[in-house]
């Protein structure tokens, strides 16, 4: 079963549009592409480019200073290419590390993705909740604060994924994946106590609904996943209004930084994905 969560932003609704809106969504590799699929159906008109930064995957691997200033330089190029109406950020660490920066740079307005936090303590019944996410996001004090704030009657496991979200890019582009690697970064949101059970896990990386099929598969019980995605693209309808009814459905371009993952395979399934169009803007990551 999936859930999901109201993601904010600090931008009002824009004037109505007479056209489709540009919309940009934008990762450091493919995990956006969970966020990508909702937005295209909260509104199949808009011209949607899913912009992923893979030279620069994955930025929780990164300091922050590094995130920071890459992201930055990344945005004011893809905007100066491409004119988007609204930039959704589908990368918790980029939103927990760089939103208010970008919102302080662009005069464009962002939508970012949060840990799902307040939707998992209104659905847990056992009262013990999982948050699956990279060890960056675990470690943010934002994350620690939205704890604090919406589940502090919870019992919250914080599990950090070292490999999950490699594991999901791979599969996406055709590597073999075994359920053991898979189960071995999920299996420690699983706790069982006395008084219960684990009965809601937040996926705080939107790598990992890439991977919902498999997780449900070989879970140790089943629980509630909880997916932000669908929340973010109500937030983004919230923001550009509702789709135009005669407008025929909006193309998408897919551009990458790097390009070096884009296997048979990956062009393959971004294709499946409504993704015809795959573009190169090569920036690579240089490190002082």
């Amino acid at each position: 079963m999936r859930f999901d969560l109201m993601a904010g932003t600090a931008a009002a609704p824009l004037a109505p549009f007479t056209r489709a809106p540009v919309v940009l969504v934008f990762d450091s590799g493919l995990g956006g592409l969970t966020v990508l699929a909702e937005v295209r159906r909260a509104r199949p008109d808009a011209r949607l480019v899913y912009a992923a930064d893979d030279a620069a995957f994955p930025y929780g691997a990164l300091p922050e200073d590094v995130v920071l200033s890459r992201v930055l330089a990344v945005m004011e190029r893809l905007i100066a290419l491409h004119a988007p109406d609204l930039v959704v950020i589908a990368c918790n660490t980029m939103t927990t590390l760089v939103l208010p920066a970008l919102r302080g740079r662009f005069a464009v307005p962002f939508v970012g993705t949060v840990p799902a936090i307040k939707p998992a303590a209104t659905a847990t019944r056992s009262g013990l909740v999982s948050v699956l996410a990279t060890p960056g996001t675990v470690r943010r004090e934002y994350t620690r604060d939205l704890i604090e704030t919406y589940a502090g009657t919870c019992a919250v496991t914080l599990v950090g994924a070292t490999g999950l979200a490699a594991l999901a890019e791979a599969e996406l582009s055709g590597l073999p994946v075994a359920d053991a690697d898979v189960l071995a970064e999920i299996a420690p949101c699983f706790v069982e106590t006395p008084a219960g059970r684990t009965d809601v896990v937040v996926l705080g990386c939107t790598h990992y609904p890439l991977l919902l099929a498999r997780y449900e598969r070989i879970a140790p019980w089943p629980v509630t996943w909880i997916d932000p995605a669908p929340a973010v693209a109500r937030r983004m309808v919230q923001l550009l209004g509702q789709p135009i009814r005669d407008e025929i459905p909006g193309p998408i371009l897919a551009t990458f930084t790097s390009g070096a993952r884009l296997t048979p395979a990956l062009r393959a399934a971004l294709g499946e994905r409504g993704i015809a169009d795959v573009a190169l803007e090569a920036m690579p990551l240089v490190l002082q």
